[in-house]
């Protein structure tokens, strides 16, 4: 029987809502995810409320209904970004643009006392998402916290117990998150049962309920997602009900097919392999559009599935369909109710969806994050190389290679020319590259041009530049330090995903991991992907380096390394046949994604 929830979260389509979740059950409480227009009765029971950040203004008319009865329970509400600018809004204060946004990091000056920041320095840095702001607080209300760009980033009232916060708690780039999450719960009074043995026990019986007397088909990438939730199958049903899937797709990093399938075997799990790369190459062949790419992807994965099962014989109605989603897959894919799509992973498109509808896909982590996945790994006994291996997308170098449908010379923004200024009066050059990017800001899609910096070699400096500049200048989500040559080419070329192209980032991505291995930084690094843009003439390529740190995907902050491993990597890459220049990614989640597709 599940635990009963003692704190809800309120989810206006935020992309960290079920972040926040994860943060409060990791100090001990069971939580519930509800929506904004979510019934009083409810909300009956619990110990206090947390009001989620989401992609709309509280002024538009297309903003979320809700129901008004969340600020008049009688327990503590704390709104977060979105919640926080609701609060301000329908108890009488002023919300709209601030003069520009936070996008990344920022440092909140604590300016009142109040249980809920009880522990805080009176400078704290603090990660933001936010185009709007509470401009002027509502009656009864005062300030607890302000930013350089954020008049009210902290605020509460004086009467009731109701917080709101501009800055994201949840996020592990605000270190002083989990200290506000104690406040709040001790605020509430909520009780600490949760734990991961608690969560394997229902998700166990959950499966086993879903499941009855059929069979899981399911697919599995070598990744730790996949893997794992392969392995609580395998727990809750026997390994004769789960037959595994590993379909080669011909987008894997070199030689990783047969670590994966050695990895299997020495597991003892059943899985079928299958070489399937011709038909994903004919699948995506001339699409430069990313969404469009994934789709593909997405559907060709469904229609192999279809083809095995019947080259296997095995009967449709007695086999489900099981897959590792995690939540941000579902949140980046626009999968709750006013989520705004990112991207559309590979395990969200329209044909996983009607499945869905249909009951015939089994998700055992699709409420999980990163970080927890491996702590789930870890309990079911799964070895550290596979725990601890890097991430890697399900499209795998397919969405690393930027394709173009068209040659086309440069690229010119409105503002091109302030964004140039910009850059040079803090020291840097800057470029605008003639291809666009998928990005997150204010949790919205954004898909536009980078921007390529030169100058000092300063991991500060180019922090400091990269947040200020896409705090600025809205249309620009990403930027990258052009390492090599001393120009970057302006011009792109016609260029489609093929396995010439897909070599090149083989050879590239080989290149940093092994650098990387010999330095020891493998577990230091979170994610590394190597990307290739269709710049300069036929057959060439920009190679760009990304390397993150990160913890549950939802936020990361670009990897510092050694600038004499990076000078090392940058030679190596820029001593292959086909690289015409060479860039690092110096841009945070937000404003950008980890992968530019």
């Amino acid at each position: 029987m599940r635990e009963r929830a003692s704190i809800a979260v309120i989810d206006f389509g935020g992309q960290y809502a079920h972040l926040i979740a994860k943060r409060i059950r990791h100090l001990g409480c069971y939580t519930v995810i509800l929506p904004p227009d979510a019934a009083a009765e409810d909300l009956a029971g619990l110990s206090g409320l947390v009001l989620s950040g989401g992609p709309a203004s509280v002024t538009d008319a297309e903003a979320p209904r809700w129901n008004r009865a969340l600020l008049e329970q009688p327990v503590p509400v704390l709104g977060l970004c979105y919640g926080h600018q609701l609060m301000g809004h329908a108890l009488g204060g002023k919300v709209g643009q601030a003069g520009k946004g936070e996008y990344g990091l920022a440092h909140l000056d604590v300016c009142g006392a109040s249980p809920l920041l009880a522990g805080l320095a009176a400078r704290e840095q603090v990660w933001m998402s936010h185009g709007d702001s509470v401009l002027a607080l509502p009656p009864g209300f005062e300030l607890l916290g302000r930013t350089s760009d954020c008049p009210i980033a902290a605020m509460a009232s004086r009467e009731r117990p109701l917080f709101g916060l501009q800055f994201h708690p949840e996020v592990n780039d605000t270190p002083c998150g989990n200290t506000v999450f104690e406040n709040f719960l001790r605020l509430c009074g909520a009780p600490r049962t949760w734990s991961m043995q608690a969560f394997l026990a229902q998700e166990i019986e959950d499966v086993r309920a879903q499941v009855q007397g059929r069979n899981v088909l399911f697919f599995l990438s070598g990744g730790v997602d996949s893997t794992v939730a392969y392995a609580l199958l395998v727990r809750a049903l026997g390994a004769e009900r789960v037959l595994g899937l590993y379909i080669d797709h011909g987008f894997m990093r070199g030689g990783e097919t047969a670590q994966i399938k050695a990895a299997y075997d020495r597991l003892g799990w059943k899985v079928e392999y299958e070489d399937a790369s011709e038909e994903f190459l004919a699948a995506t062949r001339g699409l430069s559009d990313p969404q469009e790419k994934r789709a593909r992807i997405g559907q060709q994965f469904i229609d192999t599935r279809a083809r095995i099962l019947r080259e296997l014989d095995l009967a449709h109605d007695d086999w489900l369909l099981g897959q590792g989603t995690l939540y941000p897959d579902i949140i980046e894919s626009g999968g709750t109710a006013h989520a705004d799509t990112i991207k559309t992973h590979h395990n969200r498109i329209r044909g996983i969806e009607e499945l869905i509808a249909e009951g015939r896909v089994v998700e055992p982590l699709r409420d999980l994050y990163k970080d927890e996945v491996r702590a789930l790994g870890e309990e079911l006994g799964l070895p550290a190389s596979i725990v601890w291996r890097h991430p890697f997308p399900g499209p795998g170098l397919a969405i690393n290679v930027l394709c173009s449908d068209r040659d086309a010379g440069p690229f010119t923004l409105p503002r091109g020319r302030e964004i140039a200024a910009f850059c040079r009066a803090r020291g840097y050059e800057a470029w605008v590259l003639p291809v666009r990017s998928v990005g997150v800001q204010g949790d919205q899609r954004s898909y536009s041009p980078p921007v390529a910096v030169r100058g000092p070699r300063d991991w500060q400096r180019l922090e400091a530049l990269s947040t200020e500049l896409t705090n600025t200048f809205r249309e620009v989500n990403r930027v990258v330090l052009l390492l090599r040559p001393d120009a970057p080419p302006l011009t792109v070329h016609e260029a489609y995903l093929t396995r010439e192209r897909l070599d090149v980032v083989r050879a590239a991505d080989r290149i940093m991991l092994a650098a990387l291995e010999r330095r020891g930084l493998m577990r230091a690094v979170f994610q590394h992907l190597t990307i290739a843009l269709p710049l300069g003439g036929a057959g060439k390529e920009g190679i760009v380096l990304r390397p993150v740190f990160s913890e549950d995907v939802m936020t990361a902050r670009f990897a510092t390394l050694p600038w004499d491993l990076v000078d090392e990597v940058a030679a190596a890459i820029a001593a292959l046949p086909e690289a015409i220049a060479v860039f690092y990614d110096v841009t945070h989640k937000p404003p950008a994604t980890f992968g530019w597709e």
